[in-house]
């Protein structure tokens, strides 16, 4: 998809009972993901990006426990890890960067999650939240 993404990475899931492929739609939206986090990765000056959770068909997010909106269901959501970067440190310099995320969110400070809009004309929310065992917050 793009130099450091691939369609399997954004796609790979532990659940592989379950079809996890994405329809044309879906990987539209996939590939805006990977190109959005080519610019995350630029902004982490160059860092490898470990990719935890990309898409998500209807059972794989239901056996994981998410909500049917969440943006992984689409292809605009990914949840990553930096190695050597804390979550909190991979948020504040994702928004330092200025880049153009919908959704950046410090999860239960194990992993960040990113995504874009859910239609390539949409215009980013730019929300950044907090979320662990205290329930989901602002991210200050």
């Amino acid at each position: 998809m793009t130099p450091h993404f691939t369609l399997a990475e954004l796609t790979a899931t532990s659940h592989r009972q379950f079809d996890n492929s994405p329809n044309e739609a879906e990987t539209a939206n996939l590939q805006r993901l990977a190109e959005f986090l080519e610019q995350v990765k630029e902004a982490l000056d160059g860092k490898p990006i470990m990719i935890n959770s990309g898409f998500r068909s209807k059972q794989v997010n239901d056996s994981v426990g998410s909500k049917d909106t969440s943006q992984h269901r689409i292809g605009c959501a990914a949840d990553l890890r930096v190695p050597g970067m804390t979550p909190d440190a991979v948020v504040r310099a994702v928004i330092a960067a200025g880049l153009p995320f919908d959704q950046i969110i410090r999860e239960f400070d194990a992993w960040t999650h990113v995504s874009v809009t859910n239609t390539p004309d949409g215009t980013p929310r730019r929300q950044a939240l907090i979320i662990d065992k205290a329930g989901t917050r602002p991210f200050a």
